[in-house]
């Protein structure tokens, strides 16, 4: 149908409306019929009114349209509803929509038209027909086409008003090629359409001749001369056979008669065009006439042939060019050999006597040899340059010997001079550097790179090696290995990004020339990372055992702090992004969770229908791919007023060991490093934070955040400070919370090098702190089973002063 071409598209107009079933799928056939080559836009059906749906809705809950065929023919507009068009007899189609899923099944049926004739692939068809085919005989015709289907299709053939079901030609009487040798007839296609469509096409017969007549020559016998210093190839004359058939009947071919001696070796003559040629040396001393016979043959099935004489006459000229022998040759000559190597003895005759006899012997100039004479008719090939193989592996030195006759004759010969390799190139690779990208937890075997070196030499000079060189810094025998002859690399383990992030090491290639050579390439691994390491919650919240809860007040506002729930992920970049979610009770929505700060705050005031205790569930996700989480539940408890809950403290209990002198040693050891080490930190950190009272008042709060890349940073206003930690981050030894975080009688995490956390309450409202401006840094250390926490808080009131204050504890 012409519907269906690829040049034409219709747009069809669908209205949808779709109802709602809360979380389940519905399916449901709807079928619409349409005419091809309807105009766009033509209305096709209204499923609104089919299905009893609204049309508003359709935007919200993302209607979309699906095909089942490759391309995509119908959309859907979410603002209207609409569809464009398909190009197939039926189409299927799936109109969808989220919140709740639902499922429309869609059928639109288009159906044909008679607007297509019957077309021919050819505009004419040609037949052979021999003369001597009998009457029945039955040759078949061209099929037309037509892109309409059922009754509007093809129906009836006609060839010269006679009609039949099938394009066929009957041979009705026998042929003569001699009355009539082509004839033209007119077949033409007709459809079943109402009103009925046709198409024609040429039918083009040729009749096909006999073989009844010989090939004839223009002359029963044919003179011709020719110089006995003919060159092989030289024309002499052109033989002209005719034969008045047809085709293969009447192409004429020649040939020598069998059994004339010496005729072959010296003359040839072209089976197709009549030529005869010299194709051997010819000597007016030796024979000075040859007699030749020819036959002309013609290429029919029965083949005809005639005869003609023909004289071949010798001219007697100074014929004799100087011959050129080669006396010996070296079979290589080594790239390496030196100037003046003698590379060839070439002897210069000529039978002539006088100037005729006298020769002279060249090269070409820009070869790096010369011919040296000695003892007139002996030459010498030297070698007067230097060679070098992987430029030229072969010469072809012309050697060209010319006398001084009348004409000047020549001869030349072409000697093949081979060099030999010599290991002077080492394996090249193509970069110096060569990047490989590894997915993280990929099976051990695998091939992950293959190298590749190029040597400019031959044979075994050429044949490359692959070694790997050895790391101290990467055990290569148990990660990496190399096949010697391919280059391809492969890993011997199953790597961890968490672990390991990088490995660089060099491979060798090495060739099999004496003696061998060799160059290297570095080559450098990166691990990639994948999702394989779920969101870790932080304590105190994900202790053993621990009952997590939190007290609001009754009276709280909307937006009243909770808790915050933190989280880290041992994974890095997107995969160790996390998002935080929270489900409440059914029928309760009191609480909301900050999706990328953890914090949990109050959505409205309480009322005296909320429960006093709220049980949350809190989700925390990645954004790996599949996404991984982690969850906890927290019960909030609804309190009349926090000033009647005491502040408690958890204590942790403390093994008692007796320590030794070595204990003692180490740890004096560890307090003298992390003093250093705090003494540096804090000056730095003085440095930062004192400031007069007018340039802290041009900051805004301060702001931590969290990097895909596993690093936290603390920004105020215009600066910023960053604090650097490995992928992973609970293994961190320094932890920064700048004002507001935590305010006064908060509570501060704290990070240990031990992987654990602790919360302790800070900054207690006894202390009058005037300016909310201060910082906690927690540096830890830790050596075998002992570990210590400093803790310093810088604060600074409005007077400008600061107070430093710190804590050791034992962990």
């Amino acid at each position: 149908m012409a519907s269906f071409k690829q040049a034409t598209f219709v747009w069809i107009l669908l209205t949808f409306l779709l109802s709602y079933l809360a979380g389940n799928v519905m399916s449901r056939q709807i079928v619409y019929t349409v005419s091809e080559e309807v105009s766009p836009g033509t209305f096709v059906g209204n499923l609104a009114k089919d299905l009893n749906l609204k049309v508003d809705d359709l935007e919200a809950r993302g209607l979309r349209i699906v095909s089942a065929s490759t391309k995509n023919n119908f959309a859907v507009n979410l603002k209207t509803g609409l569809c464009p068009n398909t190009h197939t007899c039926t189409v299927s189609l799936e109109a969808i929509v989220n919140n709740p899923l639902n499922v429309y099944s869609i059928e639109v049926k288009i159906s044909d038209i008679n607007d297509n004739s019957p077309h021919f692939a050819e505009k004419a068809q040609y037949i052979h027909i021999s003369e001597l085919t009998l009457p029945g005989t039955k040759f078949p015709l061209l099929s037309a086409e037509d892109p309409d289907v059922g009754s509007n299709s093809v129906t009836t053939y006609k060839v010269s008003n006679n009609p039949g079901p099938s394009p066929e030609l009957v041979l009705q009487k026998a042929l003569d090629r001699e009355r009539q040798s082509t004839m033209q007839l007119l077949l033409t296609a007709v459809d079943g359409g109402n009103p009925s469509r046709s198409g024609t096409t040429s039918v083009i017969v040729t009749v096909f001749d006999v073989n009844d007549n010989a090939p004839v020559f223009s002359k029963t016998m044919y003179k011709a001369q020719v110089l006995e210093n003919a060159p092989i190839g030289t024309t002499i004359l052109k033989l002209n056979a005719t034969d008045p058939d047809e085709g293969l009947n009447g192409e004429v071919m020649y040939k020598f008669k069998q059994g004339q001696k010496g005729i072959a070796d010296k003359f040839a003559v072209n089976n197709t065009t009549g030529e005869i040629t010299v194709t051997g040396t010819l000597d007016y001393e030796d024979i000075n006439a040859y007699e030749i016979r020819v036959e002309a043959w013609d290429r029919g099935q029965s083949p005809l042939a005639s005869h003609c004489k023909v004289l071949m006459e010798i001219l007697d000229i100074n014929d004799n060019a100087p011959d050129i022998t080669l006396s010996s040759l070296l079979d290589d000559v080594s790239e390496d050999a030196k100037q003046g190597t003698v590379i060839a003895f070439i002897t210069v005759q000529d039978k002539d006597g006088g100037k005729n006899g006298k020769v002279h012997c060249s090269i070409p100039q820009n070869s790096p040899f010369i011919l040296q004479t000695t003892q007139g008719k002996y030459y010498s090939l030297v070698l007067r340059g230097t060679l070098d193989r992987e430029e030229t592996a072969q010469y072809n030195i012309s050697v060209t010997a010319t006398d001084e006759g009348t004409p000047l004759l020549s001869k030349t010969t072409v000697i093949a001079i081979h060099i030999s390799d010599v290991n002077d190139n080492a394996p090249r690779f193509q970069d110096s550097a060569i990047n490989v990208y590894v997915k993280e937890n990929s099976p051990a075997g695998g091939q992950i790179a293959t190298v590749s070196a190029q040597d400019y030499d031959y044979g075994e000079n050429a044949q490359v090696t692959y070694s790997l060189l050895d790391s101290p810094s990467v055990p290569l025998s148990t990660a990496i290995s190399i096949n010697s002859v391919t280059g391809e690399i492969y890993s011997m383990q199953t790597f961890n990004y968490e672990q390991v992030k990088t490995l660089h090491f060099q491979v060798m290639a090495t060739d099999s020339g004496v003696p061998p050579l060799s160059s290297n390439a570095t080559v450098n691994v990166f691990i990639l990372d994948e999702n394989d390491n779920s969101p870790v919650i932080l304590p105190s919240y994900s202790e053993p055992g621990s009952f997590n809860s939190e007290n609001i007040p009754y009276s709280a506002e909307a937006g009243y702090f909770v808790a915050k729930i933190r989280a880290v992920d041992a994974d890095s970049g997107y995969n160790a992004l996390l998002s935080y979610h929270l489900t409440e009770p059914k029928g309760t929505n009191l609480f909301r969770i900050g999706s990328s700060t953890g914090e949990i705050r109050t959505k409205r005031r309480m009322s005296d229908n909320d429960l006093k205790t709220h049980p949350l569930l809190i989700t925390v996700s990645d954004n790996g791919e599949p996404s991984l989480s982690a969850t906890m539940s927290m019960d909030v408890v609804v309190v009349e007023s926090l000033d009647d809950i005491k502040t408690s403290f958890r204590e942790v209990p403390v093994k008692e060991e007796s320590f030794s002198d070595l204990n003692l040693y180490l740890l004096i050891a560890i307090v003298s490093v992390s003093v250093i080490f705090l003494l540096s930190l804090v000056g730095l950190i003085a440095v930062k934070c004192y400031r007069t009272d007018s340039s802290f008042s041009r900051y805004s709060a301060p702001v931590i955040s969290t990097h895909p890349d596993g690093s936290w940073s603390f920004s105020k206003s215009t600066q910023q400070y960053d604090v650097c930690f490995s992928s992973d981050t609970i293994k961190s030894d320094v932890v920064v919370f700048p004002s507001p975080f935590p305010p006064a009688d908060a509570e501060l995490i704290s990070i240990n090098s031990g992987d654990t956390f602790t919360r302790t309450q800070t900054l207690p409202t006894s202390e009058k702190v005037r300016s909310m401006s201060h910082y906690l840094f927690v540096v830890k250390s830790s050596l075998l089973c002992f570990c210590y926490t400093f803790k310093i808080f810088f604060i600074r009131n409005q007077s400008g002063c600061i107070f430093l204050k710190w804590n050791i504890m034992m962990c």
